[in-house]
């Protein structure tokens, strides 16, 4: 039964103009490289991610990851538990305020997240040239969000 206010035509024009369509799709398939690229060393692209940003001199707290990884709370500590079951994070009592935990690497997850460095560099690398013009994408996700 045809719709006046749902035209078939519509689909079509979602497909082909939709620009989060187009960039959920491609964020799922550059998200699969990656996940290709790292299954070796025992992660996920997300898995990484989060580790990569546990790579500092002080550890952060939760609330600090939140908008770097672009994630709400709860799933950040969803991602975390894993990880710290594995022994890769570990969390410890903020010495500046004993309500609050601050998150580390630990050898093992600086260890992993070393030998994964490379198999990351090299995707990074490949999607860089086949994009051409990487650093205007980025720059251009950046202003999005």
């Amino acid at each position: 039964m045809k719709d006046p206010d749902l035209p078939f035509s519509a689909a079509p024009e979602v497909r082909d103009r939709c620009l989060c369509l187009h960039l959920q799709r491609a964020a799922r398939v550059v998200a699969r490289r990656f996940d290709d690229s790292l299954r070796p060393h025992g992660l996920t692209n997300g898995q990484f991610s989060v580790l990569m940003s546990l790579n500092r001199p002080e550890g952060p707290r939760i609330g600090e990851l939140v908008p770097l990884l672009g994630m709400d709370r709860t799933t950040l500590i969803a991602a975390l538990k894993p990880l710290r079951r594995r022994g890769l994070v570990e969390a410890a009592l903020d010495p500046e305020d004993s309500r609050a935990r601050r998150l580390r690497l630990t050898k093992a997850g600086r260890d992993v997240l070393a030998r994964a460095l490379p198999a990351w560099r090299a995707t990074q690398d490949a999607i860089d040239a086949e994009l051409g013009g990487a650093d205007g994408v980025r720059e251009t996700l950046a202003r999005i969000g």
